[in-house]
C-alpha cells in the first residue's frame, strides 16, 4: 500500500533522466493519490469552517450579497433561499469542495510540476519556477479583485427588479455566479504572465506587443465586457484596467528581455517591409 504513494522507478533511470513508460505511469499514479489524499484532508477541514460564530465560509460567500443588499437601502426587496430539501447539504459539499481545491492548489500544482520537471531542460526549469512562483499570487490577486467588485455588480443586477416585485436569489445559482466571477478575474490576471513566458520562449517580441498595443487595448475591453458575468460597467473597468496595467508591464519586461538578449539586431524586424536587402 505504501508503494502506491512512493512511485519509485523499478528500472534504472538513464543519464538524461529518461524513465521507462511503466515507471512514468507508476509515478503519475503516486502523485495523483497524494493529491487526492491532500484534497480530501482539505475538504474535511473545510467542513469544520463551513459555519462559525464569525461567519465562516458561508459568511464569506454571503458577504458580497449582504453588501449589495445594504447598498440597495431597501429600494428593492431581495431574499436568498435554498431551493430543495437536499439543497443545503449539496451547497455545503459544493462550497467546501471549491475551498479545498483552492486551498490545496499549491500542493497539487507542485505534484504536476514535479512530474513534468524531469522532462525539461535546466533553462526551462528555471523559467517554470518563476512562472510557478508568480502565477499563484497573480491568481489570488485577480480573485480578490473580483470579490471586491462583486457587491457592485450584484447591486446593479438586483436593481433592475421592477417596482412592486421582490427579487428571490437561489443560493446555488448565486454561488455558481460568484465562482465564475472569481475564476474569470483570476484567469484574466494570468494572461499577461503567459505573454511574458511567450517572450522568454522567443515566440513574441516586445516590439510586436508595442506595434499591436491599440488592438490589445480594444481586445482587453471587449474581453472584460464579455467575460464578466455582471452587466455593469464598473465590473468591466475593474477587470480591464488592471489587465491593461499588467499588459503594459509585460511589454516593458519583454522589451528589457529583448535588449538583454540582443534580439532584433540580426532580425528582419530591423528593416522596413519595402527596404531593399543588402543581399
Amino acid at each position: 500500500m505504501i508503494d502506491l504513494f512512493r512511485g519509485r522507478p523499478h528500472h534504472p533511470v538513464g543519464a538524461d533522466g529518461r524513465m521507462a513508460l511503466s515507471d512514468h505511469l507508476r509515478e503519475l499514479r503516486a502523485r495523483l493519490l497524494k493529491s487526492a489524499v491532500f484534497l480530501t484532508i482539505a475538504f474535511v477541514a473545510a467542513l469544520f469552517f463551513y459555519e462559525s460564530p464569525h461567519g465562516g465560509l458561508l459568511g464569506l460567500v454571503l458577504g458580497p450579497y449582504n453588501d449589495a443588499q445594504l447598498a440597495l437601502k431597501g429600494k428593492t426587496q431581495t431574499t436568498a433561499y435554498v431551493a430543495s430539501a437536499g439543497g443545503p447539504l449539496l451547497l455545503q459539499l459544493k462550497l467546501c469542495g471549491v475551498v479545498a481545491i483552492v486551498a490545496s492548489s499549491p500542493y497539487w500544482l507542485y505534484q504536476i510540476w514535479a512530474f513534468i520537471v524531469p522532462g525539461l531542460h535546466p533553462r526551462e526549469k528555471k523559467w517554470t519556477r518563476v512562472f510557478a512562483a508568480v502565477a499563484g499570487p497573480l491568481f489570488i490577486l485577480g480573485a480578490a479583485t473580483g470579490y471586491y467588485v462583486l457587491p457592485k455588480g450584484l447591486e446593479v443586477l438586483i436593481g433592475f427588479t421592477p417596482a412592486g416585485l421582490e427579487n428571490l436569489v437561489e443560493f446555488g445559482e448565486y454561488f455558481s455566479f460568484l465562482t465564475r466571477m472569481l475564476l474569470v478575474f483570476g484567469v484574466a490576471f494570468e494572461i499577461p504572465l503567459f505573454v511574458v513566458m511567450l517572450n522568454l520562449a522567443g515566440v513574441v517580441s516586445g516590439r510586436a506587443l508595442g506595434k499591436y498595443r491599440p488592438w490589445i487595448v480594444i481586445g482587453t475591453f471587449v474581453f472584460a465586457a464579455v467575460a464578466t458575468p455582471s452587466t455593469d460597467p464598473f465590473s468591466m473597468l475593474m477587470l480591464a484596467i488592471p489587465m491593461l496595467v499588467l499588459f503594459f508591464l509585460a511589454e516593458l519586461i519583454a522589451r528589457s528581455v529583448d535588449r538583454a538578449r540582443g534580439r532584433g539586431k540580426d532580425s528582419t524586424d530591423q528593416w522596413a517591409d519595402d527596404e531593399a536587402s543588402t543581399l
